[in-house]
């Protein structure tokens, strides 16, 4: 069974999150990219990711049912304080040894929360397809598509946007995988311009802390990722002192495009904990 909640953050801006799976079981925290949703993650995974974990699948500031305020996207520590919100809200604390998994954007927030409040409820991080840093760090590489959709999301001409944001749903995928697909443009869509825009004028750069964070990890990446370049999740992977997990004829979304892959590659690694 799911369920949807809300808790204000340190400024008072309401973050949503959903819950399914049994409460007993390990706390898996969903992060996930930039102008997307937990909508993203899409009900089949949530589903399927049930039976094994309690999965707590959140929308950053600015997205989905979460607040979209006009400030407060280029502080760390805000960032740290949104996903501390939700963690706390469902009495996940100090020994819990969730399993945080961060999708493109997301790889950025799992950075902020380690660096601004350590691992001590973490048992195990995860990057997918993720980005740690937008600075010129190898783990912050992004591709043509990337700055081609981060330019064309905010341009005030309503058409152009729209194109550019198209594309950028396209170029997710190196497969067709139907109503996934158009969900998640129409994620992108529903993203304020103004969220849109600030969350790529940052300058963050969370390498220290992750090389430091001393958890186990996993790094899923897919050699056709156009949107954050395989690069940065091999040079993702050498920061957090592991191997990149390689995902062939997968492009931005492994969890769709590789979905038993994926599941598989997660429950093994939370095994292993």
């Amino acid at each position: 069974m799911r369920e949807s909640h809300s808790v204000a953050s340190s400024d008072g801006t309401p973050i949503a999150f959903q819950t399914c799976g049994d409460k007993a079981a390990r706390p898996l925290l969903l992060l996930h990219g930039w102008a997307q949703s937990s909508r993203a993650w899409g009900d089949e995974l949530l589903g399927r990711l049930a039976g094994t974990f309690r999965g707590i699948a959140m929308d950053l500031r600015g997205h989905g049912n979460s607040g979209a305020p006009a400030c407060g996207y280029d502080d760390s520590r805000q960032w740290a304080d949104d996903v501390a919100a939700v963690l706390d809200a469902e009495g996940v604390g100090d020994g819990a040894g969730a399993i945080v998994l961060g999708w493109s954007y997301g790889g950025i927030v799992v950075g902020d929360f380690v660096a601004a409040e350590g691992t001590s409820r973490i048992g195990g991080i995860v990057l997918c397809g993720a980005t740690t840093s937008i600075s010129r760090a190898p783990g912050g590489a992004v591709g043509d598509a990337m700055l081609a959709a981060g330019k064309g999301s905010v341009d005030p001409n309503p058409k152009r946007a729209i194109a550019a944001l198209g594309s950028f749903g396209a170029d997710m995928f190196a497969q067709q995988v139907g109503e996934g697909q158009q969900r998640l443009f129409g994620l992108s869509l529903a993203t304020a311009p103004h969220v849109r825009g600030a969350l790529l004028s940052r300058r963050v750069n969370n390498d220290e802390a992750l090389a430091a964070a001393g958890v186990p990890a996993l790094v899923i990446h897919g050699e056709r990722d156009g949107i954050v370049l395989p690069s940065a999740g091999k040079a993702n992977a050498e920061t957090l002192g592991v191997e990149c997990t390689l995902y062939p004829d997968v492009a931005h979304a492994p969890f769709l495009e590789a979905q038993d892959r994926f599941v598989a590659d997660l429950e093994a690694f939370a095994a292993g904990l």
